[in-house]
């Protein structure tokens, strides 16, 4: 019997969301060597350099200034990889964190926002202020509300001397443009741009450099078929888009424990905002397991309705149908 992830409402404990946040299975193995710069775009191979060079400063706790402010040698503490989807800033994040000393951890920004939410930001604080290294995927302020709690989080580690490093698609002192009313939280974003030295990475997305568009999606009869397979789940696209909303983001991971493949029953174009986003959220952490999906409907590059590809989100958007159109050719595969 296939798995059905509609049926799921997993529990997670404080103490797992902090064993488990480190790269993802997807990017358990990489290094910088193995991170392959496009010859074209040089500020690859100068992005592997400055992290390089980064992550030999990890470890050195900074001077201690009087009244308990720290200042460091290496300057702003922090990097950021400011980038388009798919050139790799998840893979050098990855690379980063396997080469520092610990402790040290690896986290999304909503893994991050929940953990504070699960301890308590003053028990946070004092949780990662123990780290050498925090690093922070796919770093993104949605609401004003995160903007003042990641402001302050990443300030009082960077005071206790965590180093930190982020990626994104937005520079720091952008964050949050098109989503809310930037000009009352100027302040908070501009601490944020001061915490980090950004590192532009140009580039394709190489998920899709020489390769073709969406696959054709599946019929109905192969989709069942391939979730008869052992460790497969199987779902109508509407009833999840349902299930998630009781589920909080922060447990999507959870929601697929023990899945090896992902069969979606008729998949829709998406035009309303609260769903959209958290099938993205769905979608990231279904990548960072490596999860084949097989699904018939829409194809996932008409996932997301016109309007929402023009808006404040779109850039999380784009990222989603990248990811999930090469799930979906991983899931050919597993049809043939």
């Amino acid at each position: 019997m296939p798995i059905h992830l509609t049926e799921r409402d997993p529990r997670v404990p404080a103490d797992r969301l902090v064993a488990e946040l480190v790269p993802p299975p997807r990017f358990a193995d990489v290094s910088f060597a193995s991170y392959r710069p496009d010859p074209g775009q040089p500020s690859q191979a100068q992005a592997v350099e400055v992290l390089q060079a980064f992550a030999g400063t990890v470890g050195e706790r900074p001077r201690k200034r009087r009244w308990g402010r720290s200042t460091s040698e290496a300057g702003s503490g922090g990097v950021y990889l400011d980038g388009g989807y798919g050139v790799g800033k998840t893979h050098l994040l990855a690379a980063l964190w396997h080469t520092a000393p610990g402790p040290k951890l690896f986290a999304t920004f909503v893994e991050l926002t929940h953990l504070v939410g699960a301890l308590g930001f003053h028990d946070a604080v004092a949780a990662l202020s123990s780290y050498t290294l925090v690093c922070v995927d796919e770093f993104e302020l949605d609401d004003p509300g995160d903007t003042v709690l990641v402001s302050t989080l990443l300030t009082r580690l960077r005071e206790a001397g965590v180093r930190l490093a982020a990626t994104s698609n937005t520079l720091p002192g952008r964050l949050g443009e098109g989503r809310f009313a930037t000009d009352d939280f100027l302040r908070e974003i501009q601490g944020l741009a001061a915490a980090f030295e950004s590192v532009r990475i140009d580039g394709e997305d190489y998920r899709h450099r020489g390769l073709p568009e969406a696959p054709a999606a599946p019929d109905l009869e192969t989709v069942r078929r391939t979730a008869e397979r052992e460790g497969a789940s199987l779902d109508h696209f509407v009833d999840l888009s349902r299930h998630l909303a009781q589920v909080h983001p922060s447990k999507y991971g959870a929601l697929l424990d023990g899945v090896r493949v992902v069969c979606l029953e008729d998949v829709r174009t998406v035009d309303d905002q609260a769903v959209a986003l958290r099938l993205v959220v769905l979608a990231d952490r279904m990548y960072d397991r490596d999860l084949p999906v097989v699904a018939s409907g829409v194809t996932f590059d008409a996932l997301f309705a016109p309007q929402l590809l023009e808006g404040g989100y779109r850039k999380k958007y784009f990222r989603a149908i990248s990811r999930l159109v090469a799930l979906a050719r991983e899931g050919a595969d597993v049809e043939a």
